[in-house]
């Protein structure tokens, strides 16, 4: 981790660095539970989980070995995903918006269609 000069000043007071790595670790860590939360839902769940990663990796070396893990094994998939045939990806893009759409739908089931939605919206009330 490169420690920048406020860093520094931070660490030479201890009760100043504990104070300010006790926050550095909620808001990381709600970051994470909220992206952890969102996953299956439409939407950035797992930028959100890497983003809390990012917060985190900023005071806890776990954190950083956890986002260097994570970064690796994505530009993996990325590489293996690129290499295959375009009909591959077309078949992996449409899996996954179908997973997407089924969750939404179990969503809406279980906690029912909010009362924003306009009723021209062709959802089952």
């Amino acid at each position: 981790m490169a420690e920048t000069r406020w860093r520094r000043r931070l660490a030479v007071r201890r009760a100043v660095d504990q104070a300010y790595r006790l926050c550095v670790g909620i808001v990381g860590g709600l970051i994470v539970a909220l992206g952890l939360a969102t996953i299956p839902l439409p939407g950035p769940g797992w930028l959100t989980v890497i983003a809390g990663l990012f917060v985190l990796a900023s005071e806890f070396l776990w954190a950083e070995r956890l986002l260097e893990f994570t970064k690796k094994h994505v530009k993996h998939w990325t590489d293996w995903v690129s290499a295959r045939p375009v009909w591959v990806r077309v078949l992996l893009a449409a899996a996954t918006a179908a997973f997407v759409y089924g969750i939404l739908v179990v969503a809406l089931h279980v906690m029912g269609v909010p009362d924003w939605v306009p009723g021209w919206v062709p959802l089952w009330r």
